[in-house]
Parts: structure tokens; C-alpha cells; sequence
């Protein structure tokens, strides 16, 4: 299963949302989204659902007119604190639902998407017809609750029970006991013989959501990990992974692994459920037997989300400068010294791919709050959105845990950051030019 992870960026311990278009995630969780279990907002006036397609999708399913973007923005402030409250350090690594907190990403992602294709159905809708249209026509009151692609999260997690309940009726009809190996063989004819579910080699949004990935039963490799970690769950059968290379690969929690190597029918079980990168001779996968398989660092469930958004990141970066092919996030670092770097020389990148880039660095810093790498990349996409400010702060808290030579590098970097921010102000009082700085 290969998994390529950025070295990333995020930051504060409790982040919400305080602008839609710009969500900035502040410490402290607005104390009516605490205790939500699910994805729903209370009414006290006629109820209503939206239904929110899958990422892939074109538009949302709306009720009426347009929705209300205090609506979305409360969906999104919701799923962060759901999310927040569900890896929270104060719960055991054991405890974390890896499919919960999933999904809380996913649904948090899927409003964002959601409200930016309403405002753009609506912008041209208001260019068709040459009049006002108002992007708040429908009160917050008037919707029950916001569903995933049409289910709640509970709807969710019971297609995973299902899973399970399939894998347990093809163990009764083999008429066998529960062998480690029978119920592995079990889960694998369910999940890949049964179901159908493959993983995907083109990496996009509709294979890199949990809700998707259930939907079309085709993935990236760590949600089809994550979704075989589950089901075995449910079966009392305990997974366990670890990223080896590019890879990141899962085997029952066991003493015997050689069982796990035996070859029948051309394929070993270990190579059945990690994919093809286990037969790969240019994959380190391939070299891994019984006995290398102790030597492995096991991932905690944190490991594994952190893995999970470190791939969303990249996908999302990958998406937002498709137009700068070859376009590192520490790529303006580089030329730093050629006193080239200003606002003008600024890639243009896709705005909502580069927002849904940050809200999941955001995210992925909860995580690792003190990783000076996942910061200053966090720092430097807040620059390619023109974010000085923010982009100055994030930089600077880095440059405090970097190693000294990238703390080098940066400074100058975060010194034109503060006359890029100056001049910015500068001009939103309405002064035209450069603006000099002796």
C-alpha cells in the first residue's frame, strides 16, 4: 500500500473555525459543538435536510434557494471539534475510533466543497439572470441536520458492522472454527472477493475519503488499511501496522507470522492484504519475512491519522499546483537571497484545493503540535494564500524548534514575510505604489 507522507505542518492543541473563507481555527471549541456525537444541528422551527454529495460530486443536494453560509461554517466548526475531541490526548491511543475521526475529517472537507460549489452555482446563476441573488436566503433554523452523502456518521459505522456480519456468516458456512488464519482468509474473500473493494491507482478526492472509499469500494491503499483495522475490530481480531519505505503495511497481532508467509495459490495472506507492494522487487516490502516483521515499529492509531493527513495534504498540494508542475512548498525558500521574493512573484494555485491543503495541516498539527517541519510547511502554504501575517507567526514559532542551518534559511525569508505584510497594509488604506522601507 504506498503512502507518501509530507513533512508537513500544523499547530494549536483546539482549533475552530472564526471565517468560513478563510478558516482560521482558534484554541477553545465553541461550547455547543462539544458534546455532538454526530453531524447535527439542532431547530426549533420547520425541519428541513441537506444532503451533501460526495466530494466528487458536482453540487450538493439543497432544499431550496441558497443555503446559508453561517450554515456551512457551523458544519465545518462542528466536524473540527468532533475531530478534536476524538484524538484528544486525553484518551488512550487504544480508545480513538480511527473510522469516527475520518469521518469528522470528511465531513468538515465535504461542507467546505459543498459551500464553495453553491457560491459558484450562484455566481453564475446571478450572471444568467443580471440580478441579486442572496447567498442567505434559507435561515440555519430551517435544516434538522446536515448528512454525509446522504447518511449520518452512525449510518457510516454500520456499513463497517455489516462488513462484519458477512465475514462472520462465511465462517459459519465454511462450518469452521475461528483460527487466526481461517478468519483472515474470511475477511479477505468478504472485503475483496465479495464486496468488491480494490484499491485505486489514481490517487483523488473520491478515493481519499473514508465515506467515498465505502461507497465505490475503491481506494487509496491507507483507507483500504484502515477499513480491513475496523472490520477486524468488530471481529475481536487485533491489526497492526507500521510504514516500511513508501509503504505502509498491516498483519494480525500475532506470535506465529510464518503462517502469514506461506504461499498458496501464488499469494501469501501478508501479500493478499497489503497489495501488490509486498510482490514489488523495487519495494522495501518486499524484502519483509517473519522475521523482520518483529523488528517493525508498530503505529498507534495517532500514527496512522497522521499518516492518513499527511497523504490528504499532499493530495490537495498536488491538486492546487497542478499549473506550477514541480512546485515544492519550500520552493520560494530557495531564491530567497536573489531579493526576489515579494507579492508579484507569488504562484497563482487553486484556492479551494490550497484552503482544503491547509484545513487538513491544521488538523495534522493537533497531532504533532511540536514537528517544526509540519509548521513551516503549514507556514509556507499560508504564504502562497497571501496570509502574511498568519504566515509570519507559523514561520517564526518554527524557526524557534528547527535545526539551526534551516533556521538559517528562514529568517530572511520571514524578515521580507513582515515588509510583505506592511505593504499589504499599506495598500488596503488605499496607497498606491511600493511602499519604502529604509
Amino acid at each position: 500500500m504506498v503512502i507518501e507522507s509530507l513533512s508537513g505542518v500544523c499547530c494549536h492543541q483546539q482549533m475552530t473555525c472564526s471565517s468560513f473563507n478563510r478558516p482560521v481555527f482558534r484554541s477553545g471549541a465553541d461550547e455547543k459543538f462539544k458534546n455532538l456525537t454526530h453531524f447535527t444541528v439542532s431547530v426549533t422551527h420547520r425541519k428541513r435536510r441537506l444532503s451533501l454529495s460526495p466530494m466528487a460530486a458536482a453540487a450538493p443536494v439543497k432544499t431550496s434557494g441558497s443555503s446559508s453560509p453561517k450554515f456551512y461554517q457551523e458544519v465545518v466548526t462542528a466536524a473540527r471539534a468532533n475531530f478534536t475531541q476524538e484524538i484528544s490526548f486525553q484518551l488512550k491511543d487504544k480508545d480513538i475510533s480511527l473510522a469516527k475521526t475520518l469521518l469528522h475529517i470528511s465531513a468538515e472537507d465535504e461542507a467546505f466543497a459543498a459551500f464553495n460549489r453553491e457560491m459558484d452555482a450562484n455566481s453564475f446563476q446571478k450572471e444568467r439572470e443580471g440580478g441579486k441573488l442572496s447567498s442567505d436566503v434559507q435561515d440555519l433554523s430551517q435544516r434538522e441536520s446536515i448528512l454525509l452523502a446522504g447518511k449520518k456518521l452512525e449510518d457510516w459505522l454500520s456499513e463497517l458492522d455489516v462488513i462484519a456480519k458477512e465475514v462472520e456468516v462465511e465462517l459459519i458456512s465454511r462450518d469452521i472454527g475461528c483460527h487466526l488464519i481461517e478468519v483472515l482468509e474470511a475477511v479477505n474473500k468478504v472485503l475483496f472477493d465479495s464486496m468488491g473493494f480494490k484499491r485505486s491507482n489514481i490517487v483523488d478526492s473520491k478515493c481519499s475519503y473514508l465515506h467515498t472509499v465505502l461507497s465505490s469500494k475503491s481506494g487509496s491503499a491507507i483507507l483500504l488499511s484502515i477499513i480491513y483495522i475496523e472490520v477486524c475490530r468488530r471481529l475481536n481480531l487485533t491489526i497492526v501496522g507500521s510504514r516500511v519505505g513508501e509503504d505502509f503495511l498491516i498483519w494480525p497481532q500475532t506470535g506465529n507470522h510464518e503462517e502469514l508467509f506461506k504461499v498458496t495459490s501464488g499469494h501469501s495472506l501478508f501479500g493478499i492484504v497489503n497489495g501488490r507492494c509486498v510482490e514489488d522487487p523495487k519495494s522495501k516490502a518486499s524484502d519483509l519475512n517473519s522475521s523482520s516483521l518483529l523488528g517493525l515499529d508498530i503505529a498507534t492509531n495517532r500514527d496512522i491519522i497522521g499518516i492518513y493527513l499527511a497523504n490528504l495534504i499532499r493530495l490537495h498540494w498536488k491538486r492546487a499546483s497542478r499549473m506550477n508542475r514541480g512546485l515544492m512548498l519550500t520552493s520560494p525558500l530557495r531564491p530567497v537571497h536573489d531579493d526576489k521574493t515579494d507579492g508579484s512573484s507569488i504562484p497563482l494555485l487553486r484556492p479551494q484545493d490550497l484552503r482544503l491543503a491547509i484545513m487538513a495541516s491544521e488538523k495534522l498539527l493537533i497531532l504533532q503540535p511540536h514537528n517544526w517541519a509540519l509548521r513551516r510547511d503549514h507556514g509556507m502554504m499560508l504564504y502562497f494564500t497571501r496570509e502574511y501575517g498568519e504566515a509570519v507567526q507559523e514561520l517564526s514559532i518554527c524557526m524557534a524548534f528547527a535545526p539551526e542551518e534551516e533556521a538559517e534559511i528562514l529568517e530572511p525569508f520571514v524578515e521580507k514575510l513582515h515588509l510583505l505584510r506592511l505593504e499589504s497594509s499599506w495598500k488596503s488604506l488605499g496607497h498606491k505604489g511600493r511602499m519604502t522601507v529604509p
